[in-house]
């Protein structure tokens, strides 16, 4: 070790060629503030998962997709190539306007720096 760390890692999208995701590495504070970010969405949505009805059903999945999109704005500081609309792409236009298999390559790669298991990053 020569005492360097890079706060950042690049990965190539796979379903959109020339387009790269900046992924955030992790570490000990920005752990910390994602616990602080999803907490509440978490628990909320474990309540609603507990419950039979249709409505439980779909505000479980509102709050699971809220959970998603918390990840990918906390954990991609950057999309590089891609262009929507004529113009350069940020994280949340990608996000909110940009093609969803994009979205979940990012959420992936998130939840892969963030060591979450096979199962978890499903979820």
């Amino acid at each position: 070790m020569n005492g360097q760390w890079c706060s950042s890692k690049v990965v190539a999208s796979e379903s959109w060629p020339g387009v790269e995701l900046v992924v955030a590495r992790m570490s000990f504070g920005r752990r910390l503030e994602l616990m602080k970010l999803v907490r509440s969405l978490a628990a909320k949505a474990e309540f609603f998962e507990a419950g039979e009805s249709a409505q439980s059903r779909i505000e479980a999945g509102v709050l699971s997709a809220e959970i998603d999109r918390v990840y990918v704005s906390w954990g991609i500081s950057e999309v590089r190539g891609l262009i929507l609309d004529g113009h350069a792409a940020s994280v949340e236009q990608m996000i909110a306007e940009g093609p969803e298999d994009l979205f979940r390559e990012a959420l992936a790669a998130v939840k892969l720096e963030c060591g979450l298991g096979e199962q978890e990053r499903k979820n």
